[in-house]
């Protein structure tokens, strides 16, 4: 997918500072003000000439921002914020805060998404536009500016990030020791299987956490859940993601999406079993994360949340073989942040006053 924008605020920043021949040193004290001091305004980084912090405000806006917050709905241990984009194209991104004081954040790479999942409410409202840069890590920047610890940060929001190319970009911005300056390792990107971006992700990040969208182990149903595995099929994304391991030495996530009636059998956990035991030389290193549904505003009735019963033997079936394995803890559930059910009900309120 062509990528919307490639020059970052921050590039233009320096270009900007070269233009009226300020010193070296001016964008150090800029991203200091920003990264540092928390101060997103420029009119605030006081350290500046009054001259050059009127110029900046004049170029960029009053804030560092380009997203502007329009809804935050909070609940315990999560708030979720719908945010607006120049083009008043919207995005939702997740605070999650952990009991320990841990806080990590679901960020979008796309308003809408245009993979079709037939179970997923973002995929419902199909895809508006891939989000640039500086949208993607604004998500981040939002929360930073208002206090919060960066401690881990997901891209399993709204969207799929392997289909942004914007997302390596991101990624370096993020990583930038001037900037965000977070280890590779406290990031998680999750695809549903495009193969020449995760190994593009190999390439360039090989610290990033590598999370694989399966929901199911047979390729026919696969395909009807996920129009994508036509086009990236299964084992071929398998055999991608079993060289990444090779490479990087790191660990790979299963995201599984327990549906009622539909993938959560005992067949279904066999399979998914025999699928990494055949397909890859590295079992140890492929971790399953069984993941609750979430239905809500967008998604088919058909699909439903399944027993816990029925999600215990499938969770035991796969520990027993020796894979790892974990049922994923439910937040925002209440206030339509969990996984599948960004930005949803916001479309629904938009069809429904038309």
């Amino acid at each position: 997918m062509k990528a919307v924008n490639h020059v970052t605020k921050y590039e233009r920043l320096e270009h900007f500072l070269r233009s009226l021949n300020e010193p070296n040193f001016r964008f150090k004290q800029i991203t200091e003000a920003i990264f540092k001091h928390r101060n997103g305004e420029f009119n605030k980084m006081t350290v500046l000439p009054k001259v050059l912090r009127e110029a900046l405000a004049k170029e960029f806006g009053p804030s560092i921002l380009t997203v502007v917050p329009v809804v935050e709905t909070t609940s315990q241990q999560v708030n979720k914020v719908l945010l607006k984009m120049p083009d008043n194209n919207q995005v939702e991104a997740v605070r999650l805060k952990y009991e320990a004081g841990w806080e990590s954040f679901c960020i979008s790479s796309q308003s809408g998404c245009g993979l079709g999942c037939t179970f997923c409410s973002t995929g419902a409202i199909g895809l508006k536009r891939s989000l640039s840069v500086d949208e993607i890590t604004d998500q981040l920047l939002y929360f930073y500016l208002k206090g919060h610890s960066l401690d881990s940060i997901s891209f399993m929001g709204m969207g799929e990030a392997l289909a942004n190319v914007n997302i390596f970009e991101a990624l370096k911005v993020l990583t930038n020791p001037q900037l965000f300056a977070l280890s590779p390792r406290r990031i998680t990107v999750s695809t549903v299987g495009i193969i020449p971006n995760i190994q593009e992700m190999t390439r360039r990040f090989p610290q990033i956490n590598l999370t694989f969208s399966l929901h199911s182990p047979f390729h026919d149903q696969r395909s009807r859940l996920m129009p994508i595995n036509n086009r990236y099929p299964l084992d071929k994304v398998l055999e991608v993601l079993d060289e990444h391991i090779q490479e990087t030495g790191r660990k790979v996530y299963i995201a599984y999406v327990m549906l009622r009636g539909v993938n959560d059998s005992t067949d279904h956990a066999d399979a998914l079993v025999k699928l990494i035991q055949e397909k890859s030389n590295n079992t140890n290193l492929y971790h399953v994360n069984l993941i609750r549904y979430n239905p809500t505003v967008g998604t088919p009735q058909k699909y439903g949340q399944t027993d816990e019963k029925k999600l215990q033997a499938f969770y035991q079936i796969v520990k027993s073989a020796g894979i790892h394995v974990t049922v994923r803890r439910q937040f925002g559930r209440d206030i339509d942040a969990a996984c599948g059910q960004l930005y949803g009900q916001y479309e629904a309120q938009n069809d429904a006053r038309k």
